[in-house]
C-alpha cells in the first residue's frame, strides 16, 4: 500500500495533465461512459484511454464495465488528500504572513 508521500505524487502527477483535469471536472458532475468523457477532446481514444489509466493508478477514478460500456466515476479520497497537504502549507504560509504582517506593524510604530 502507498504512503501518504507516494499517494500525493501520484495524484499531483495526474493533475498535472490539463486533459485529466478536464476529465476530474467532467466526473464532478457525475459517471461517466469513456465516450462521453472523450468526445471534447481532440485524440484518439487508445491516447486518451492512457489519460483515465493515469487518473485510476492515483486513485481519483474507478471504473467499472457494464456490458460493452465503461463507467468512470470520481473517487473523492485521493483529491482530499491532496486538499489537506495544501491546507497545511496555506496555514504555514498564512502564520508566516501574519508573523511578517506584526513585526512590520510594530517596526513602524517604533519610528519618530
Amino acid at each position: 500500500m502507498p504512503n501518504e508521500t507516494q499517494t500525493l505524487d501520484h495524484v499531483f502527477r495526474a493533475l498535472s495533465h490539463p486533459t485529466r483535469r478536464d476529465v476530474i471536472e467532467q466526473l464532478g458532475r457525475g459517471p461517466a461512459s469513456m465516450t462521453s468523457l472523450a468526445e471534447p477532446v481532440d485524440m484518439a481514444l487508445p491516447s486518451f484511454l492512457q489519460h483515465l489509466q493515469v487518473l485510476e493508478e492515483a486513485g481519483l477514478v474507478t471504473s467499472k464495465k457494464t456490458g460493452r460500456v465503461r463507467i468512470f466515476q470520481l473517487e473523492p479520497p485521493a483529491l482530499i488528500t491532496a486538499e489537506h497537504w495544501i491546507d497545511a502549507r496555506r496555514r504555514e504560509w498564512e502564520k508566516r504572513l501574519d508573523q511578517l504582517d506584526s513585526l512590520l506593524i510594530s517596526l513602524k510604530e517604533q519610528q519618530p
